[in-house]
Order: C-alpha cells, then sequence, then structure tokens
C-alpha cells in the first residue's frame, strides 16, 4: 500500500508500516514565517490605521481584519488549503491598499501602500509554499478514478 501524504506535511502513520513525521523543509519554514509575518501585520496595520493613525469615520473599518484571522491557525500547521485560498483573498486587500493609495493624501495614502507591499509579501510567500510543497511531493492529490 503506498504511503500518502498529508496536506499538513505530515506522513500519516498507517498500520503495516510507521514512518516518522516528516520535517518541513528549511525552504517551507521559511515561507511558513514570511506568510505568518505578513498576515499579522496586516492585521496590525488594519486595526492601528482604522483605530488610530487615519480612522475613517468612526472607526468601524477595523472590522475589515476579522478575515485575516482565520487563516492563522492554518498557516501555523502547514494546511495547504490555508496558503491556496489565503492567496486569493490577500488580492482584496490589495485591491483596497491600491484604492486608497490613489485617492487619499496624507498617511493614509502611505498606509495603503504599506498595505500594498505586505499583500504582495504575503501571496508571493503562499505562491513559493504551495509550489515548493507540490515539488517536493509532500502532498499527493486522489488519483484519477477508472472509469469502466
Amino acid at each position: 500500500m503506498p504511503k500518502m501524504l498529508s496536506d499538513s506535511s505530515v506522513v500519516d502513520a498507517s498500520a503495516e508500516g510507521s514512518h516518522p513525521p516528516q520535517r518541513p523543509s528549511a525552504k517551507v519554514r521559511w515561507t511558513r514565517t514570511v506568510a505568518l509575518s505578513a498576515v499579522v501585520a496586516l492585521i496590525c496595520l488594519g486595526l492601528a490605521w482604522e483605530l488610530w493613525l487615519a480612522p475613517t469615520g468612526r472607526g468601524t473599518l477595523a472590522i475589515k481584519v476579522i478575515p485575516l484571522f482565520f487563516p492563522l491557525v492554518g498557516l501555523w500547521r502547514y494546511r495547504l488549503y490555508t496558503y491556496r485560498w489565503l492567496s486569493l483573498l490577500v488580492w482584496v486587500y490589495c485591491g483596497e491598499g491600491l484604492v486608497r493609495a490613489t485617492s487619499e493624501t496624507g498617511l493614509s495614502q502611505i498606509l495603503a501602500m504599506i498595505e500594498v507591499a505586505l499583500c504582495v509579501v504575503l501571496f508571493a510567500a503562499c505562491a513559493a509554499q504551495v509550489r515548493w510543497r507540490l515539488a517536493q511531493g509532500q502532498v499527493t492529490e486522489s488519483p484519477p478514478s477508472s472509469a469502466p
């Protein structure tokens, strides 16, 4: 029976032959660190921006950071699915940053440019994580079913 690698880059132990868990490579650990750092930085930036630095209205736009809390556990646990959907979600924040960087002035414009830079870093880290893990064969897709 072939060994199947789980989505969290740890080999599942089977009854026939158990293998020790695989330690993620240095590249995979590095991209996780960059992705986690970028998400935490986006959360901090969003809260500081909307609550203290340059609030819009009564600071209710600070709720925009709530979706960024959801991927934290998945990133920490090397969940490939989290890296995939986060690489799509990040473009919402990048779009907001681009709009605000071109439409606002002063501190808000600078904060928007920082947001865009963090989004690009986060996307690059997610893309590298997915690419390297698939290239290493740490995640196997289910084989195609044979149709009669």
